[in-house]
């Protein structure tokens, strides 16, 4: 095997395993248990109807006897007038009893054999006791539950979704689905038979990291949703967008986006991860989710609601989750992803202290919100900032940020294993190995990098498809294995957890809109960019080329999940959508598969035993980060050359912002506890706010502005 490769107990492991051949009960609908040979509770007491009938038949044979004369026949002289009025008293009260007896007669039958049947079909279509169960929530969408839809299901198992319709579960590999009305935060899920339940602890050193990005869904890019864009010619990031958007009233403004937000990733894309044989995505998700200032276009908060959905789809299918801060106050590369095309002011000009701030601020109140036992387990991993630019930060500024992120996470989750995500810091496009050393002793700190071919600068490079078979690829596979293997592998011994957080099978830069609405490709020959026309040996040496980057990576998160369509109604950038080539035969349909495939290209062969230095998984000497060499607030903020404490900044005097949970009503109408949004009570430290009467450089094109300095 090549870099990570699996002993041949842990191979049999990982194995698709069929449910237990007697775990069938377990996924049907729970049925009530009706009193089949008991009356209905409106005559409890009575005897059943037959023995009834047989009582009564003596009682009338009795009394007709004495009616008309004495027990042996002998006529019967006429009683007093108190005794007549008996008489007729009895006559009567007999009469009563005959024709009750004949009523229950004729409808005990009907009732046990029409009546009773439909009601309890009518009852098993509302609940199993009864009664029916609504969700109220105000972080997310309202839904209404009915415990009488089945609470788990594997394979072929009919899933209800929040609008009434079905579809069917396709999970070959073992995994079940879980969601329980009255239990909400169940977390014994699992995507597949070798991923551990949710419920369970996931071995970095054991389990492989199959994941996928949830990319475009809540931070915009418009080579992921190129038909936004497209419809507001000139836009070219989310903050034109936004402001084209919400010029535009007819079409509904800003409001526009929550329908993109309802639409583009849906439950069935869940179901669809997790059948795919994958155990995790990352989802990038912006500060404007939890709030905006003045001056900043976004729709603000909107998002968060259907964040919540997104992480309770992922809780239902046993899919971990990677929260990525993707765009940050600033913005942190001036990336069109990152806020704000071509600007950089977070921890770079007069404004980037002030900026990483506030990043700091929506960092510790997602912190607040993952570590609350209903979602730690949902949300075990925290990407904290995405592709900081070093080269323009500086290493030692962007390592102080790094500690002092580090430090206030702790201190709200606490150390060791379980308490609290692990925090996962990007290579600024340095190499894994730029991250090592200063987080030595660190309590589970890991390593995120991307590592694209296709903005490597080659514009001639060698074609993918050089037909199909064992030649598949033209060498791409062993480009990919070569280059990966051991970066991998070094990273996972020095520095601990290690992922490629992004990676695509992009070998060249064509699609709509991936250099930018105003970029163009450098690529030198034809781009084809309509996945309809490819033929065999283009699906092979992707299929080959995809192999072989997750071989050699190891633990993964594909970029990115889904690309929408053009307004041509179809994908113009194929090479980064990995449903599509999953539906189209160009990626692996089982991601075990690919295990060997550097070794059979001839790749390097590179062994890892799957031990983490203690620390580095919250074991013993987890602590904090060595905070000496790189204080906070920075000694120097570049683009400005001065120490953060001669810059702008923020007052510790604000409201604190706290995450909204959502709410969930049980089948009997007690309210499910949903925690409060804040894991830890004493973290009461007030959010940065601008100080009063200062006036401040705008906080998105600070970069050349003079520096005004500190307010008092």
């Amino acid at each position: 095997m090549a870099d990570r490769p699996l002993s041949s107990a842990s191979f049999n492991l990982a194995a698709s395993t069929p449910l237990p051949a007697n775990d069938g009960a377990s996924l049907q609908e729970p049925q009530r248990p009706y009193l089949d040979s008991r009356t209905p509770s409106s005559i409890t007491g009575q005897a059943p109807a037959e023995s009834a009938l047989g009582g009564s038949t003596a009682a009338f044979a009795h009394k007709e006897t004495g009616s008309h004369g004495s027990e042996d026949g002998e006529p019967v002289k006429p009683a007093s007038e108190k005794s007549g009025k008996k008489r007729v008293l009895l006559l009567a009260l007999v009469g009563l009893i005959a024709l009750i007896v004949v009523v229950l007669a004729v409808m005990l039958p009907v009732y046990f054999k029409v009546i009773k049947p439909n009601q309890n079909n009518a009852e098993s279509s509302t609940s199993s006791d009864g009664s029916s169960t609504t969700h109220h929530t105000s972080a997310s969408p309202t839904q209404t539950a009915s415990p009488t839809q089945p609470t788990s299901g594997g394979d072929g198992s009919t899933v209800t979704l929040e609008d009434g319709t079905t579809f069917t579960y396709a999970n070959s590999f073992g995994g079940n689905w879980v969601a329980d009305p009255n239990d909400p935060y169940n977390d014994g899920a699992r995507p597949n038979s070798w991923t551990p339940p949710l419920n369970e602890s996931f071995n970095y050193g054991t389990t492989r990291i199959y994941g996928v990005n949830l990319g475009g869904h809540f931070v915009l890019e418009p080579f992921i949703s190129p038909a936004l864009f497209q419809k507001y010619p000139g836009t070219i990031d989310e903050w034109s967008l936004s402001i084209a958007m919400a010029a535009d009233t007819a079409s509904g403004g800003l409001d526009q986006l929550e329908e993109h937000y309802r639409t583009f990733i849906t439950e069935q894309d869940i179901a669809e991860i997790a059948g795919a044989g994958l155990n995790w995505v990352r989802l990038p998700v912006a500060f404007w989710a939890i709030d905006k200032w003045p001056g900043e276009p976004f729709l603000e908060r909107t998002s968060w609601r259907y964040i919540v959905r997104v992480l309770q789809w992922c809780r239902k299918y046993g899919i971990r989750v990677n929260l990525d801060l993707h765009a940050v106050p600033g913005s942190a590369n001036a990336y069109n992803h990152g806020g704000k095309s071509g600007e950089h002011n977070f921890l770079n000009g007069v404004m980037g202290y002030a900026n990483a701030q506030r990043t700091l601020n929506y960092i510790r109140i997602l912190t607040e919100f993952i570590s609350q036992p209903e979602w730690k387990n949902v949300v075990p991993m925290f990407s904290i900032l995405n592709e900081p630019l070093v080269t323009t930060i500086g290493q030692d500024t962007l390592r102080s940020f790094y500690v002092e992120t580090h430090r206030m996470m702790r201190e709200i989750t606490g150390y060791g294993a379980g308490n609290g995500p692990y925090i996962m810091m990007h290579d600024s496009f340095q190499g894994l190995a730029s991250l090592a050393g200063f987080t030595d002793g660190a309590d589970r700190i890991g390593g995120d990098v991307h590592p694209y071919f296709a903005f490597n600068g080659d514009a001639s490079p060698a074609t993918i498809d050089s037909g199909t078979g064992a030649g598949a690829g033209n060498g791409w596979a062993l480009r990919a294995c070569t280059r990966f293997g051991t970066m991998m592998n070094d990273s996972r011994v020095a520095l601990g957890v290690s992922v490629a957080g992004e990676w695509s099978n992009a070998w060249n830069d064509c699609g709509l809109y991936l250099r930018g609405v105003e970029g163009a490709a450098t690529y030198s020959g034809v781009c084809d960019n309509d996945s309809s026309t490819w033929g065999d040996g283009v699906k092979a040496g992707l299929l080959s080329f995809a192999s072989a980057q997750m071989d050699s990576l190891g633990d993964y998160f594909f970029w990115t999940w889904k690309i929408g369509e053009s307004e041509r109604g179809i994908v113009e950038s194929p090479l980064w959508s990995y449903q599509l080539g999953l539906r189209n035969g160009w990626m692996p349909t089982d991601p075990r598969s690919v295990v060997g495939t550097c070794a059979s290209v001839g790749g390097p062969s590179t062994t890892w035993d799957g031990t983490f230095a203690p620390y580095m998984t919250g074991g013993a000497g987890a602590g904090p980060a060595a905070a000496g060499a790189y204080p906070w607030p920075p000694t120097n903020i570049n683009g400005i050359g001065a120490a953060a404490t001669a810059l702008p900044s923020y007052t510790p005097t604000g409201t604190i912002a706290t995450l909204p949970v959502p709410t969930f009503t049980g089948s009997s109408g007690q309210s499910i506890s949903s925690g409060n949004g804040w894991f830890d009570a004493d973290d009461t430290t007030p959010a940065p706010t601008p100080v009063a009467g200062c006036t401040y450089p705008d906080p998105w094109a600070a970069e050349d502005v003079a520096n005004p300095g500190p307010c008092a």
